[in-house]
């Protein structure tokens, strides 16, 4: 499981030309869910998030979590994440979990991502063509994998 978290001052997302979630201070999630991700990934990766610190302190060093900042999450599915780039110029999707097992794990995500901050988390529309805006704040862009932790 991969995410792009980033810090932001406030983020929006819309489908159909329609705003469907937006968030004030906090972070937005890009979310791309591999094939082979369980609710392992999910719960460490939600964990990892919450209490990961990108926010400013009374010193301004990155020294509070969302939870701490009293911050708000916006998270958005995103297969492209799981792209391949190593062979010729059109990415290979093949590593992202197909949309049956995908959509329950980003599901099961935003609610754990709920659990661990305190407060519903804002959510896009699984498989929609979406618009996406925001405005990073820093800015401060975190890559995360859940295949990756030691």
């Amino acid at each position: 499981m991969r995410a792009v978290v980033q810090r932001v001052s406030r983020a929006a997302v819309s489908a159909g030309g329609t705003e469907i979630a937006a968030i004030g201070r906090g972070v937005m999630i890009l979310l791309g869910v591999a094939e082979g991700d369980n609710e392992e990934d999910v719960s460490w990766l939600a964990g990892k998030i919450a209490r990961m610190r990108i926010f400013a302190d009374e010193t301004q060093a990155m020294n509070r979590s969302v939870v701490e900042a009293g911050g708000e999450a916006l998270v958005v599915s995103q297969f492209t994440l799981q792209a391949s780039t190593r062979k010729g110029n059109r990415p290979s999707f093949i590593a992202a979990a197909r949309p049956e097992t995908a959509e329950p794990l980003y599901e099961s995500f935003a609610e754990r991502l709920s659990q661990e901050i305190g407060k519903p988390v804002s959510t896009g529309r699984f498989g929609a063509d979406m618009q996406v805006s925001l405005v990073n704040d820093g800015p401060v862009t975190i890559v995360i994998d859940s295949r990756l932790r030691e």
